[in-house]
């Protein structure tokens, strides 16, 4: 066993002993507990939860791999997610905990008065959380399988099993004071390695000091040149401008209209605690998000240092290769057979295949860091990828048992009935995001960039016209929810119709130009211009609708008063 396996197991062994400790002494037994803390989380913890259940594995193991490939192009994630969160955060935030709701559904049927439109948010909701879920189980795979030594497949088993513990025993209060914990291990683990490697590649321990003030971006640059490729820093040298306008809007709106992040506004005591449990999840989310470009670049020049030009029985001594070359996510193929490894940009040309996803997690072994820190970042991916699924499943199981169970189907179910229905779809959502994890439609970051496209094609629409449009319907909400749903849907389908049907041919490669990461925003423009048109021929909302909308806006009553509401 290698020092870098054992440090992994003392690491997951610890950090997974806090976390089901957390789990375990914050059960709960009644349905406010489950689904939203009990409304009784402190601001401050809030702000850590909020930032690990939105700081995914697509963030700590994807983001900065992306941007390490794409470069300048690969921003739009950074740009999208952060962007997206501080509009969450300002615009809708607030108000939406002035509703005083348990979940997205319930804000919808209430707003909206009607039942259909309760059941297509709640259906909503657990299509966009599946696909987010299945992302983060894909990343659970991958740090398995490499630091366990486990198939990628039995990781993303592994990875279920104890996704399921968290949230079946504690529901929200107990996910949320794991995720606390969750938060720490992560973002701890995120900047020792990025420090470390900054001060041994340009000489200043401060990653974005490093970054703007040394000599490591010019030097990029130069090399990517010299081996064909674009500037690193060059805009649009795979993607066109029209689509990563497109990406970054989706990501904002779908940040914007996530349940799984809004549903974390539910489970503090009033409006002011909703304020400021953002501002500090702002803070806590910002640690690892300006530190990722850093990452990013100092990751892509020592792996083309550390591989190209190498003879492939040089590589292959280095013990990091050995070791992802067993999970299959990083490969070497010899084409004109000289013996040495050549990274050049056609793909089809290139002697060495790497998946985005192992970037981050491989750049402290390329580093040579001590074995120590490798198992930390494993410990710390594998926290930002269970606390993220965590409070998915947990959206799932509060869609279907309290918005279409107990609303819909069984009013007079007991505290215990709704309980037990939910635990029972977490089960059931943790066995088809764990297929999805070992059958995944893309890598990490695309995979959740799908989920943030759909969400931004349903739910952003509803929300923001909900709160700030007293004139939008009940008609206008179900048909602009259905139209922005099943177009971003179907188009995503037709894109990655390779992956999902198997295909040698996408049946379609982009609409006008925007790719299926960037898709969600024509969704949202449709869902507008229907909810907006079909709610100004259709009658207006009851008087009393209108006039909880006004209330909802009227800034009186942030404090504790506020919670009546």
């Amino acid at each position: 066993m290698s020092e870098v396996m054992i440090w992994t197991i003392v690491w997951v062994v610890l950090s997974f002993g806090l976390y089901m400790y957390i789990g375990f002494a914050a059960r709960v037994r009644d349905t406010k507990g489950f689904y939203v803390a009990g409304q009784g989380v402190p601001a401050i913890a809030n702000g850590a939860a909020t930032a690990a259940d939105w700081m995914s594995a697509a963030s700590f193991i994807s983001m900065s791999g992306l941007i390490s490939t794409m470069g300048f192009d690969g921003s739009v994630y950074l740009l999208g997610w952060t962007g997206g969160y501080v509009l969450l955060a300002l615009l809708l935030a607030p108000y939406l905990r002035k509703f005083n709701k348990y979940t997205v559904p319930d804000f919808v049927g209430d707003r909206y008065y009607s039942k259909v439109a309760r059941a297509v948010a709640a259906v909503s909701v657990v299509f966009i959380s599946m696909t987010y879920v299945a992302g983060q189980m894909r990343g659970v795979g991958v740090v398995f399988s490499r630091f366990l030594g486990l198939d990628i497949n039995m990781g993303v088993v592994v990875g279920m099993i104890i996704v399921a513990f968290f949230a079946v025993l504690g529901g929200m209060k107990g996910i949320t004071w794991t995720q606390v914990a969750q938060f720490f291990v992560l973002i701890i683990a995120f900047i020792i390695p990025a420090v470390a490697i900054s001060a041994k590649l340009t000489g200043n321990p401060i990653p974005q000091l490093g970054l703007v003030f040394s000599d490591i971006v010019p030097k990029l640059n130069q090399i990517q040149t010299d081996l064909g490729f674009k500037e690193y820093t060059q805009p649009f040298r795979s993607r066109s401008m029209i689509d990563v306008i497109c990406i970054t809007f989706s990501l904002m709106a779908g940040t914007a209209g996530l349940p799984h992040v809004i549903v974390r506004f539910y489970t503090v005591p009033n409006v002011r605690a909703a304020r400021y449990s953002a501002g500090w999840a702002l803070l806590f989310i910002s640690l690892l998000y300006l530190t990722a470009p850093a990452v990013a670049v100092f990751a892509r020049y020592n792996l083309i240092e550390t591989l190209h030009g190498k003879t492939l029985t040089e590589v292959r001594q280095l013990d990091w290769v050995n070791s992802w070359e067993k999970t299959k996510l990083l490969k070497f193929d010899d084409k004109n057979a000289d013996g040495i490894v050549e990274l050049k940009p056609a793909a089809k040309d290139s002697e060495i295949t790497i998946d985005n996803d192992i970037i981050v997690l491989a750049t402290p072994e390329i580093a040579q860091l001590a074995p120590f820190v490798i198992g930390l970042v494993a410990a710390g991916a594998l926290a930002a990828a269970l606390s993220t699924a965590s409070g998915l499943l947990l959206v799932v199981s509060s869609s279907v048992a309290h918005d279409i169970y107990f609303r819909l189907i069984n009013p007079n179910a007991s505290e215990s009935q709704q309980l037990l229905v939910g635990r029972i779809v977490i089960f059931i959502a943790v066995v088809a995001a764990g297929y999805f994890g070992i059958n995944p439609p893309g890598f990490v970051a695309e995979v959740v960039a799908f989920a943030f496209g759909l969400a931004a094609a349903s739910f952003f629409p509803i929300i923001l016209l909900g709160i700030f449009d007293k004139r939008t319907n009940s008609q206008g909400a179900i048909a602009g929810m259905l139209v922005g749903m099943i177009f971003t849907t179907v188009m995503i389908f037709m894109m990655r119709s390779v992956q999902l049907l198997g295909t040698a041919t996408p049946i379609m490669t982009d609409f006008m130009g925007i790719s299926a990461q960037g898709i969600g925003v024509v969704g949202l423009i449709l869902n507008l211009v229907v909810t907006f048109a079909v709610s100004r021929a259709t009658p207006p909302p009851p008087a009393e609708v209108q006039e909880m909308v006004e209330s909802v806006r009227v800034p009186r009553g942030a404090g504790s008063a506020s919670a009546a509401h």
